[in-house]
């Protein structure tokens, strides 16, 4: 059990392995949605050992199927000496299909793409967390961090007068 989970009851908060934080900045994050991966017995060591990247990956819709691209799962020395690991291997993403054709469908669009923003364990189960995501202009980046500094002004402002 990893350390994240120790103690942890059952139903509690899922813990995290890895966030995607580049996302959220580049893009404006319109659906979200919860997906199972594909994995092998090497890379679920390497996930309860938190090495795990999600920066660069995105996902793929092709002949009806999704894949997560780019997540790199970084293998663990003991876990995978018998056989020859790929970080950055192609890995299928498990979803309804009323799921997958409302993104696959976006995701067609103009100017949506589908990127992963989250990574983490459900129960005892890997969950990719995924969403439909529109490129950011850098006038917008702006606006975004000038909102988000004017709300923490305004709690210190709250706090201090409390």
């Amino acid at each position: 059990m990893s350390k994240a989970n120790k103690g942890a009851k059952p139903g509690a908060a899922p813990s995290t392995i890895a966030l995607n934080k580049r996302a959220r900045h580049d893009y404006s994050l319109e659906d979200r949605l919860e997906a199972g991966l594909v994995l092998e017995g090497w890379e679920v060591k390497s996930l309860r050992a938190g090495k795990a990247q999600l920066v660069d990956s995105y996902v793929l819709f092709k002949d009806g199927e999704a894949f997560l691209l780019g997540a790199l799962i970084t293998p663990l020395p003991s876990a995978a000496t018998h056989f020859v690991t790929d970080p950055t291997r192609t890995r299928k993403l498990l979803l309804n299909r009323r799921e997958l054709d409302r993104f696959a469908g976006a995701v067609q669009q103009k100017g949506y793409t589908c990127v992963a923003t989250a990574l983490y364990w459900s129960q005892h189960r890997v969950k990719c967390e995924i969403a439909l995501a529109k490129g950011k202009a850098d006038y917008d980046k702006r606006e975004t961090e000038k909102a988000r500094d004017w709300q923490r002004q305004k709690q210190r402002m709250m706090r201090h007068s409390a």
